[in-house]
């Protein structure tokens, strides 16, 4: 299978979620792209979540991680399920009583106009920085290994990737992203698979073969309890997988969006609760596909490059045959990609013309907001590739633990207490607090050997949550 069939199959693919969008977005209005008109069936979203949340970075960073973390990661996914069941017994109540499409319009009604701003632009800022970064690693694959090979640029190609998803959201937006992300979730989970198996046959194992080849291997190991300084410590991952759903989740606009295109808060509820059943199995098998990529590997001789990123699209592309490792390696990372990233362009733009402009009901500035958040995310990928040189999901956390902090700290100061925080003080502790953790974690890091992981996240809340303390008065 030559680049021609390939991409002829991808344009088929886009051809698909354009038919989707045609047939589904019929209705145009703001209310239709900012809530979906609140009708969509439950279990249709929390298919198309499991889309937006597992990413084409999960595609190739989790099986890479094998080899430096084992299946120590599955420790983080065991918290976010509790995590998912925390966020529905007590975020989706919050924001199911509100009328507004914005999760953020609770701070203004709890501390006033300058913590909802605040909490609005630190939404913008990470989620922009976060779906770039997503959708940098479709650009990448479908760059390096087609076309490259016809003389386009990565410019371009950003260029391309970022129209498609542009023209199959512009109408309709969240009423249409439900329906194409339950398509794009269920490619990408058929990709997942036809790669563990041209994994295992390339070994000649079996189910059986594939569980001893597991079990067997040095990056079998789950969990850590031995070292307490290791970023790999169990309580580390775990709790940090409960506050990355939280403030990932549960204080992101995105997530929040999609889910509230269903109904009834009941239903709300158990597609979180499902949701957050299914990352269990969804990264096992990434897992997997890691264990048996690296055997494969030391199996057949083959030098890997330095980065665990580009392990599995080298494996894929170069020791498949007939093509089956590029189409396979493109539809699931191009499909996890789109899921995600039409939501995150969704949902930015929704914040925007909501939070910041206070123009809910102007069709016309949502367009020409929507499509300047597309040229934004083409900037944004391009320095990133200028800059990245960490592995991208840790890169990822690792962002999210500075911007998302203060959103943390923000929505539990007003939750769990009954006090009012000062709101002319909110915007300068919202931006003191990521500050404040930085220099610690350097502190730390050079006096101690402790270097901090994903629980940043949660001393960046803290911080955030002490300051609003120290304002506050009692209501």
């Amino acid at each position: 299978m030559g680049n021609v069939e390939i991409l002829l199959i991808l344009l088929g693919y886009f051809g698909l979620l354009m038919l989707v969008s045609a047939w589904v977005g019929k209705q145009s209005g703001n209310d239709a792209f900012f809530t979906g008109n609140r009708r969509a069936p439950w279990y249709v979203v929390s298919i198309g979540m499991i889309g937006s949340s597992i990413s084409g970075v999960s595609f190739i960073s989790v099986p890479g991680m094998v080899a430096g973390n084992g299946f120590l990661y599955l420790q983080t996914v065991a918290g976010f399920f509790f995590g998912y069941i925390i966020l529905a017994k007590v975020l989706l109540p919050v924001y199911y009583k509100q009328e507004s499409p914005s999760i953020y319009v609770y701070l203004k009604e709890r501390f006033g106009q300058k913590a909802y701003k605040t909490g609005a632009w630190f939404f913008l800022l990470s989620k922009a920085i976060g779906a770039s970064a997503r959708v940098y690693v479709a650009v990448l694959v479908l760059h390096e290994f087609i076309l490259k090979n016809w003389g386009i640029s990565f410019t371009a190609t950003a260029f391309v990737v970022i129209a498609m998803i542009w023209l199959y959201t512009f109408r309709s937006g969240t009423k249409t992203i439900v329906w194409t992300d339950l398509l794009q979730t269920l490619f990408m989970v058929a990709a997942m698979v036809l790669m563990l198996l041209q994994f295992s046959r390339g070994l000649n194992l079996d189910a059986h073969g594939i569980w001893n080849t597991v079990v067997n291997s040095d990056s079998s190991k789950v969990f850590e309890f031995g070292d307490w300084t290791s970023k790999q410590f169990f309580f580390k991952q775990f709790f940090s997988g409960i506050f990355i759903v939280l403030v990932m989740t549960g204080l992101d606009q995105e997530m929040i969006q999609k889910n509230r295109t269903i109904h009834d808060l009941d239903k709300a509820q158990l597609n979180m609760y499902w949701y957050g059943f299914t990352f269990l199995p969804i990264n096992l098998i990434l897992l997997v596909i890691g264990v048996l990529m690296y055997t494969f590997a030391a199996q057949k001789g083959i030098v890997l490059p330095t980065s665990p990123d580009a392990v599995l699209p080298v494996l894929a592309t170069k020791y498949f045959a007939g093509g089956v490792g590029i189409l396979l390696l493109l539809i699931g990372v191009i499909s996890a990609t789109f899921s995600g990233a039409d939501s995150s362009m969704t949902a930015i733009t929704t914040s925007f013309c909501i939070d910041i402009l206070g123009r809910e009901k102007e069709v016309r500035t949502r367009r020409i907001v929507h499509a300047t958040v597309a040229v934004l995310f083409v900037g944004i990928i391009l320095l990133f590739r200028a800059l990245n040189n960490l592995t991208l999901i840790d890169a990822i956390y690792t962002i999210a633990s500075y911007t998302y902090g203060p959103l943390l700290g923000l929505f539990a100061f007003g939750l769990f207490t009954k006090m009012r925080a000062d709101d002319r003080w909110i915007p300068l502790i919202a931006m003191a607090s990521p500050l404040l953790c930085y220099a610690l974690q350097a502190f730390t890091a050079a006096t101690f050997g402790y270097h901090f992981s994903y629980e940043l996240l949660m001393l960046n809340g803290l911080v955030t949550f002490a300051g609003l303390w120290f304002t506050s008065q009692r209501k």
